[in-house]
C-alpha cells in the first residue's frame, strides 16, 4: 500500500489551515468574549439579516441542534432575538440586535485583515481563483461526487 502523503492530501491541507486561521482570529473573538461559531453567525446575519434558523444553519455550516443552542446563548447574552416567523409558526427567524452589530462592526477589520494576511503573495486573480475552486469542493461535498462508501450510500 502507498502511504498517503499528508501535505497533498486535501482534507489534511484545508483543515491545516482553517485551524491556523481560527487559532489567530480567536484572540480577537475572545477579547469580545465570542467563539468561532459565534462570529459566523454575526457575520451571516450582517450579511442577511432575518433569516430562519434552518438557513443560517446552511449559511454557517453549524448543524441546526449546535446552532440552536449558539443562538440562545447568543439571545441570552444580547447580541440577537429569535421571534416566530409571521408566515409560519414552527419557523425561527434570526435578527441582529445593536450590541451584535456592534460587535460585528468591530471585527469585520481583524478579519479583513487576516484574510489578507492569508492571501499575502496571491494576485487578486489567484485569491478569486481559490475562492471558486474552494466553493467548487464544497458542492462537490454534498455526496453525488463521492463513492458509496463515503457518503454514508
Amino acid at each position: 500500500m502507498t502511504p498517503l502523503a499528508l501535505d497533498e492530501y486535501l482534507p489534511y491541507l484545508i483543515n491545516r489551515a482553517g485551524v491556523r486561521l481560527v487559532a489567530h482570529f480567536s484572540l480577537q473573538l475572545r477579547a469580545e468574549g465570542l467563539n468561532i461559531q459565534d462570529w459566523r453567525v454575526l457575520a451571516a446575519l450582517v450579511e442577511q439579516d432575518g433569516p430562519r434558523l434552518s438557513d443560517l444553519a446552511e449559511r454557517t455550516s453549524i448543524e441546526i441542534s449546535t446552532l440552536s443552542r449558539v443562538v440562545g446563548s447568543m439571545e441570552e447574552g444580547g447580541l440577537l432575538s429569535r421571534t416566530r416567523a409571521s408566515s409560519d409558526a414552527r419557523a425561527v427567524t434570526i435578527r441582529l440586535e445593536a450590541r451584535g452589530r456592534e460587535i460585528a462592526t468591530r471585527l469585520i477589520p481583524a478579519a479583513r485583515a487576516l484574510e489578507a494576511g492569508a492571501l499575502a503573495g496571491l494576485s487578486d486573480a489567484e485569491a478569486a481563483q481559490l475562492k471558486a475552486l474552494l466553493r467548487r469542493v464544497y458542492a462537490n461535498l454534498d455526496g453525488s461526487h463521492l463513492p458509496a462508501a463515503a457518503n454514508g450510500d
